[in-house]
């Protein structure tokens, strides 16, 4: 398998994965009050969303390369 190739499977999978789920949210740790040797600590939870073009366009690049990469052997 060339590295064209996997490229190619690795963009049509994580295209996939955007369109499926839209995004992805975790945790960030931030500190709310520090006095002194004391510090008090929240998590926040962020969500970053994929916008579904970038979806598509990673999955019509990873197309393109298993096209082009397989005339190339």
């Amino acid at each position: 398998m060339t590295p064209t190739r996997i490229i190619a499977i690795l963009l049509l999978v994580a295209g996939a994965l955007a369109l499926v789920y839209g995004g992805f949210s975790y945790s960030k740790e931030t500190t709310a009050l520090k006095v002194g040797p004391l510090e008090v600590k929240v998590k926040e939870k962020e969500t970053f969303n994929v916008p579904m073009w970038v979806g598509v366009g990673a999955m019509l690049v990873g197309g393109l390369l298993l096209v082009v990469g397989g005339k190339k052997g």
